[in-house]
């Protein structure tokens, strides 16, 4: 594949990195069989149709098509080209790639998004020297002391401090030889109006911002000396979008997956005052309100979020719509309650990080819970007008609830509460529920019948031949030996033209003394679509002891569309052109050889 890594290195890093444990990292993967399942990354789906299978080592989505190893999956998840993929896996394994690989791939990889990662490596390496060692950053270790951040933890997210002289920043960075105007031009510095480049965190605390790789893509700035905004974010850019991220996520994503369970903050200080007291599941948003993105990109991670925000009326306000957001993606959701007032970070220096998680993470509410709880701070229940709109609003928040055993309780807590009779809430709930259960279901076979003909289109009822090649196929990807006989016996003549090109392919990867290894196999295979196909074709159920009469039949099948069948039509072409000469003599003899022709066919099948 390079001239500059060897191929056996290469299949040493791809047999080191299982992909089920690197698709783990992205997907929350569960086992079913022999293989494993989860929700596909590369489109949205709500029922997982993602595959990963182990003893292959390849995926395959039924949903998108997309399949491939564990470098594929890397490039297409994050757009690495194939030798980005392969340094990338090799510094997981411990693997160390040829000198004239590194230079070179060093030399080369200076895309403007590259540049701004190293521009971005170095920024949090200087601002975290600059808190630990400068003087005037003594008022920001006081800050961070004063917040209850050890060094320790300090260290862990490279929080630094910003000197407020530009050019000590901007001169950092130019001596290390980049370019100031490319740093401004994508939000790694900022101009002012006189055209000046500058450090727009200066004289700030500043917390580095990671992707889920681990490598810092923006900075949170915290003022502390009064100005304005008391936090300051990067600027969107192509490495930085506020509504794709969430801080922490590389951190927290492993403790996430063990525990099932992601705490949704709304600041960095309280993700990080929680994994300081040993609660490290915790992410947040970055200063804006959640997106249908977040809630996607956790629900891919785990089934159940606790929504923590402060315990004022704004924080109640955020985690209503974020409760209502992460339902919608699916998620379990309970809604943690602090005293008025508080937040996660004060409460947890207050009373310690075991009665956090004991009294606040433990005794958060579910959502209804915290909806019957919420929306009574909208009406005045001693006036009969509010009480009976409150009394509707809850109906309505009842029958969109999935469970008829939640909507029972729920129906029932409500009718107790304002002494009304239970039969009627529960009627009404069910003659909602129901409403929108059929507008769901119209939806739903609308999108199934869709699906079904899209599904007939692309999958018309295949011919015998080409089925049977598809099994011949998935045999000799699993099987060397059984590739072999077929090599004798029909070579590449099959009938498909692209089943032609994957058994070249295929005899020519086995000629070279390959063992059969799909994974190592796509490798050679540069055509998308027809690696899709070979992904697919070694997908497919089959029996390991295949029987020399199930080959032979498959081998039959082929065999006779290419030979009397062929035949047939090469006759027909001929009666044709007999009719055309009006010589219907030659015509009745060609049809009687046809007819014959036929019923051996007839008589072999049966």
């Amino acid at each position: 594949m390079n001239n500059q890594i060897p191929q056996h290195l290469i299949d040493e890093i791809r047999q080191s990195n299982d992909i089920v444990d690197v698709v783990g990292e992205y997907v929350s993967l569960k086992r079913q069989g022999r293989n494993y399942f989860g929700l596909c990354p590369f489109h949205n789906e709500s029922t997982p149709s993602f595959s990963v299978t182990q003893e292959k080592q390849i995926f395959h989505c039924f949903g998108c098509g997309k399949g491939g190893n564990v470098f594929t999956f890397l490039m297409e998840h994050e757009g690495f080209s194939f030798l980005q993929a392969v340094e990338h896996l090799a510094q997981k394994s411990g693997h160390a790639l040829p000198e004239v690989f590194v230079k070179q791939e060093n030399q080369s990889n200076q895309s403007i998004d590259q540049v701004s990662l190293q521009a971005f490596e170095w920024l949090t390496k200087f601002y975290h020297h600059v808190l630990a060692h400068a003087k005037e950053a003594l008022i920001g270790k006081q800050y961070l002391e004063e917040r209850g951040l050890s060094q320790e933890i300090i260290n862990v997210y490279q929080i630094g401090f910003s000197p407020h002289a530009n050019e000590v920043t901007t001169k950092f960075l130019e001596k290390k030889s980049f370019n100031l105007q490319h740093l401004a031009s994508t939000g790694v510095f900022t101009r002012n109006d006189q055209n000046q480049i500058f450090d727009r965190f200066r004289g700030r605390i500043v917390f580095p911002i990671r992707n889920h790789l681990g490598k810092t893509v923006g900075y949170g700035g915290r003022s502390i000396n009064g100005e304005e905004p008391k936090y300051l974010n990067s600027p969107e850019s192509a490495l930085f979008q506020k509504s794709k991220m969430l801080f922490n996520f590389d951190l927290a994503r492993s403790e996430m997956k063990k525990k099932g369970q992601a705490i949704l903050f709304e600041g960095y200080m309280d993700v990080i005052t929680a994994a300081q007291a040993g609660i490290t599941n915790g992410v947040a948003t970055l200063g804006t309100s959640a997106t249908e993105h977040q809630a996607a990109l956790l629900k891919r991670y785990v089934d159940h979020v606790v929504i923590c925000y402060d315990g004022d009326s704004a924080g109640f306000n955020a985690a209503y719509k974020a409760a209502r957001l992460f339902l919608k993606a699916g998620c379990q959701i309970r809604v943690a309650t602090l005293p008025d007032g508080s937040d996660p970070d004060a409460f947890i220096k207050q009373n310690g990080g075991e009665r956090f998680k004991r009294e606040v993470i433990e005794e958060s509410s579910t959502y209804m819970g915290f909806v019957m709880t919420f929306l009574k701070k909208g009406y005045n229940l001693k006036v009969e007008a509010d009480r009976i709109a409150y009394v509707n609003k809850i109906i309505e928040e009842i029958a969109g609830l999935n469970s008829a055993i939640d909507r029972d309780h729920y129906a029932r807590e409500l009718a107790n509460e304002h002494q009304l009779s239970f039969e009627t809430i529960l009627n009404e709930v069910n003659h909602l529920n129901q409403a929108r259960g059929n507008d769901r279901d119209k939806a739903a076979t609308k999108r199934h019948t869709k699906d079904q003909n899209l599904y007939r289109a692309k999958k018309k009822l295949l011919p015998a031949f080409y089925n049977a090649e598809r099994r011949l196929l998935a045999y000799m990807l699993y099987d060397h030996s059984i590739a072999e006989k077929i090599k004798h016996i029909l070579g590449a003549s099959f009938n498909v033209d692209k089943h032609k090109i994957i058994v070249t392919h295929l005899y020519a990867f086995y000629e070279e003394g390959n063992k059969a290894n799909v994974s190592q196999f796509i490798e050679r295979i540069d055509d998308e679509a027809l690696k899709n196909d070979i992904i697919e074709l070694a997908m497919e159920s089959i029996s390991p002891d295949i029987s020399d009469s199930e080959l032979n039949d498959y081998i039959n099948i082929i065999s006779e569309e290419q030979g009397d069948k062929a035949n047939i039509r090469a006759l027909l072409a001929e009666q044709k052109k007999a009719e055309l000469n009006q010589d219907y003599v030659k015509a009745a003899q060609i049809g009687m050889e046809i007819v014959q022709i036929r019923q051996r066919l007839a008589g072999h099948s049966q």
